[in-house]
């Protein structure tokens, strides 16, 4: 394998002591060890080097951020007087398709130290402010999401967070903040500044033209990434939050072909980015697609931050947001006692504590499973007269058996009380006067989600409930694609598509078969 190596690098001296690359670099090369050593460090509060991993003959430099052109965690330098083989960043891609035993290597080790990172904080950012507030869990959310290693300090509990709000000059009211590399102390920002504030957006050459533009990063636009990317297809996703979609914020996804034991949906959605970018896809991520110039070619993707993206075809892949419930009280509760996702996040917040889930399908029965393990009890709530035709029958099984779960049929929430956050929840039967209240200060809503395509304008056709028309023209002639839009070049996939099955697997399935529609599109003569 070393002697294959060599051939996409070159031998290079490098004494001891001597900075291999620098924490917040971009396009880093890779480097080989061929004797010698290279420390891999971070610098502690007090500005010390703290080398944690000294990597030694055949080992190699990098992790996830060698994919792409975000800013690096971590420092690297020689311990000893040492040779390597440097292989640029270019022709890095190049090792990691054209050898694949080696490329295997790499990538499980790039997973693996990414990991690494994230379980020890290290390479990271320290997020401090009370735990329960709403903006603590968004930045929270951002970071644990996009796999960016972090420590929270909860300001709650944690007799350490004054110190460091003492060094820092912040105030209580300017919590949370986030303490970035540099001592860069960002007093609540928004997600959008603190991706830029750690390095995790790169610069776009707005004169740039993309083969395919896919607006989100769910399950079917990561899909169409890693297929339109891997048969060379010049190609970016934008998304505005994180990998995943809202199956990211599934707990555990047990259906899903090839996974017997099951798979969380922020795992799967990192595996499927990862994949995107080892073939060359570009994510754009904390981005909202604003505006649609569907009026010529190559159509024009407006951003939120006033950036354009060029592109020959474009995938509307953005899902859907999540539907809320019609109570008083309801939107001063959310993020703040009112959650749309179940992850261990989520969990630690509600340990020994009761907790409320609305809904009766998959994600609502996969939430209520995870959370029993944390919680003291789960109440599911449902207006129907049960889970059997909504919810596989498995899920139905396992809540019926569960000592710590009980299903309120016919019921629904109709007040939410509390102060700074959610204390207590009321519900009563459909039909009845009867209520109960009970000290709850979370409460998981699942109650399915609304199509987000309000910035699409008038670009394209949608059904009466908002959804993307595809497969038939205005005049109900077929097209060509049965995820193809009314407008020519712009094709639908995934939960916004009019007609489609909500799974994964359908999304996962539709955005790899749209990759061929698209190659017919750009290239109608071949």
């Amino acid at each position: 394998m070393m002697e294959r190596v060599f051939a996409y690098g070159s031998e290079e001296a490098i004494p001891a002591n001597t900075p291999v690359y620098t924490r917040g670099e971009r396009s880093v090369d890779f480097f080989v060890v061929i004797d010698g050593s290279i420390e891999i460090f971070d610098h502690d509060r007090y500005h010390e080097p703290h080398v944690f991993v000294t990597l030694s003959e055949r080992q190699f430099t990098g992790e996830l951020n060698q994919f792409n052109d975000r800013e690096v965690l971590v420092s690297g330098r020689a311990g000893l007087d040492t040779r390597v083989i440097r292989i640029r960043r270019a022709d890095f891609r190049r090792l990691v398709t054209g050898e694949p035993d080696i490329g295997e290597i790499v990538m499980r080790a790039f997973v693996l130290r990414r990991v690494a990172l994230i379980r020890h904080s290290a390479g990271g950012t320290v997020l401090i402010g009370p735990a329960h507030s709403a903006d603590t869990l968004r930045l929270e959310r951002f970071l644990t999401r996009n796999g960016y290693p972090h420590k929270l300090l909860d300001t709650e509990v944690d007799p350490g967070a004054g110190g460091f709000l003492d060094c820092f000059s912040v105030t209580p009211d300017q919590l949370p903040v986030v303490i970035a590399s540099g001592e860069r102390a960002l007093r609540n920002p928004s997600n959008a500044a603190l991706a830029d504030a750690l390095g995790l957006v790169e610069a776009m050459d707005p004169n740039s033209i993309w083969d395919i533009a896919i607006v989100g990063a769910g399950p079917a636009g990561l899909a169409s990434a890693v297929y339109a990317a891997s048969e060379g297809l010049g190609t970016i996703v934008i998304e505005a939050m994180a990998p995943g979609g809202q199956a990211g914020t599934s707990s555990k996804i047990e259906n899903y072909l090839g996974f017997p034991t099951g798979i969380s949906g922020q795992a799967l959605a990192a595996r499927a980015q990862i994949q995107a970018q080892k073939f060359g896809a570009r994510l754009e991520i904390s981005r909202h697609a604003a505006a649609l110039d569907c009026s010529g070619r190559p159509f024009r993707l407006t951003l939120d931050d006033g950036q354009v993206v060029q592109a020959h075809a474009i995938v509307i892949a953005t899902g859907a947001r999540y539907r809320k419930l019609d109570v008083a009280n309801y939107a001063k509760f959310e993020g703040q006692g009112i959650h749309y996702a179940a992850t261990a996040m989520e969990a630690q917040l509600c340990n020994g504590e009761e907790v409320v889930v609305v809904g009766g399908g998959n994600s609502a029965g996969q939430a209520a499973m995870f959370l029993s393990r944390h919680a003291a009890h789960v109440h599911i709530l449902v207006r129907a007269d049960g889970l059997a035709a909504t919810m596989s029958d498995y899920l139905v099984q396992r809540i019926t058996q569960s000592p710590r779960i009980t299903l309120l049929a016919r019921t629904e929430i109709t007040a939410l009380d509390g102060d700074d956050r959610l204390r207590h929840v009321t519900w009563a039967s459909i039909g009845s006067d009867e209520s109960e209240t009970r000290p709850i200060g979370n409460v998981f809503v699942m109650i399915g989600a609304e199509p987000n395509t309000g910035w699409l304008d008038s670009c394209l056709d949608l059904d009466d409930r908002g959804f993307v028309r595809t497969g038939k023209g205005v005049d109900g002639v077929p097209l060509p694609s049965p995820y193809m839009t009314t407008r020519p070049g712009i094709f639908a996939i995934g939960d916004v598509r009019s007609g489609s099955v909500k799974r994964v697997a359908a999304s996962v399935g539709e955005g790899s078969v749209v990759v061929a529609a698209i190659h017919q599109f750009l290239h109608p003569d071949v």
